[in-house]
């Protein structure tokens, strides 16, 4: 699904990075090293290696990846780029000082809480965790992601998942997006920023 979905031209979601990583731009540092999940097309990873950050960048598809490389070069900067299926990936013990995870809401409850474990995991101890996405309003406007109340987040739902870190931003709100044809018009969206306790 995925792949076909990439295969339109043009890039899905936008070459610009998300509103939510342009906001956290605070937190990079150039040379930490980065771990951006789900990537898609490389709009996010291209930004944080623009930044100086040495950046590795996941997804599924095939097909987002090859675009991925494509706006890398574009942007004069280099990505480790891995094609991985997180129902079987391996997070890699205390890596990486950042890691953002934007809009990875293709995962219900059971892989969802793989997902979040993994994402504590290859923290390193003082390292910082942005995440972004939807609440379950954004069924209601149907403006991106899927339309599964169940794999939308809460703040309830994050506080719990992510105890053992030092929550430093958890809102919820709505806003007007603009990224790419995946990711357009009013939206309800709650923002996570973690870090993991030394």
């Amino acid at each position: 699904m995925w792949n076909e979905r990439y295969a339109e031209p043009g890039f899905l979601f936008g070459t610009k990075p998300a509103q939510f990583l342009l906001e956290q731009e605070s937190w990079l540092r150039p040379g930490q090293k980065a771990l951006a999940v789900a990537d898609g097309e490389g709009r996010n990873s291209v930004y944080l290696a623009k930044k100086g950050l040495d950046v590795t960048a996941t997804d599924f598809s095939e097909v987002a990846l090859k675009k991925a490389h494509g706006l890398a070069k574009t942007n004069n900067v280099e990505v480790n780029y891995l094609l991985a299926d997180l129902e079987n990936w391996t997070w890699e013990t205390e890596t990486y000082d950042l890691v953002a995870a934007i809009f990875i809401q293709f995962a219900g409850p059971d892989f969802r809480k793989r997902i979040f474990a993994g994402l504590q995991k290859t923290l390193k101890p003082g390292g910082v965790l942005l995440l972004h996405g939807y609440t379950p309003k954004q069924i209601e406007y149907g403006t991106g992601g899927p339309p599964f109340v169940e794999n939308m987040y809460t703040k309830k739902m994050l506080q719990s998942d992510f105890s053992d870190l030092e929550i430093l931003r958890l809102q919820a709100y709505e806003r007007d997006v603009d990224e790419g044809r995946g990711h357009s018009g009013m939206s309800a969206l709650i923002d996570l920023v973690a870090r993991k306790k030394a």
